[in-house]
């Protein structure tokens, strides 16, 4: 399901692609609680309780000692924005080109109780919509770098996960949820020369 999502770009993402260089340029676009389980077997249970699915990948990271919850409850601001609103217009970018891309701007990386937390309180998500969390990856079992997608298939609401290696390629239009931070961004003129420094990195 992720995968043809991937190749095809729908309806609800082709929101203005023009490039940003701030991050004050994006509005928040939701405001979510995180810290209200005390633990992630919790969180987990929630998601059963309220009808959400969760595939494969995103239980097993949901199962691992990297996973973890906030110890109080606080709100975080997030924004959604493209690799190609960061500025990066080739048809795919590798991740972590995105990351750096983004911390430019005055964006951050969500912690990874954001995904589950998003799926939880944005159940009127359009149909159609796959969004991909800017976060760190964690491990599977297996070694598998993964992150969360928050995604509504059109088979319910669904939280997945992705591939999360530093030098996954994503195609310029993908929607990333990022949180918006409170530190002052850099100047414009130091973003505009920073693309030539990124390289794609292997592995995290």
């Amino acid at each position: 399901m992720l995968q043809n999502q991937l190749k095809f770009r729908p309806r609800s993402a082709q929101a203005s692609q023009q490039p940003i260089k701030s991050a004050r340029d994006i509005a928040t676009w939701k405001t979510i609680a995180v810290g209200s389980f005390a633990d992630s077997i919790s969180l987990r249970n929630a998601l059963d309780g309220m009808g959400c699915n969760v595939g494969g990948q995103a239980a097993e990271i949901l199962a691992r000692p990297a996973f973890s919850v906030s110890s109080q409850e606080i709100d975080v601001e997030l924004v959604i924005v493209s690799p190609a609103q960061l500025g990066l217009t080739s048809d795919t970018v590798p991740l972590a080109n995105i990351y750096a891309r983004a911390r430019q701007l005055g964006f951050e990386l969500a912690a990874a109780e954001v995904g589950p937390q998003l799926r939880i309180q944005y159940f009127d998500q359009p149909m159609g919509e796959f969004l991909t969390i800017g976060m760190n990856p964690i491990k599977t079992w297996g070694g598998e770098l993964v992150i969360f997608n928050v995604a509504n298939g059109g088979a319910g609401l669904i939280l997945i996960g992705q591939d999360g290696r530093a030098g996954a390629e994503m195609p310029a239009a993908t929607r990333f949820v990022f949180a918006r931070s409170h530190h002052p961004a850099p100047g414009a003129e130091l973003v505009e020369g920073a693309e030539t420094l990124l390289a794609p990195i292997a592995d995290w």
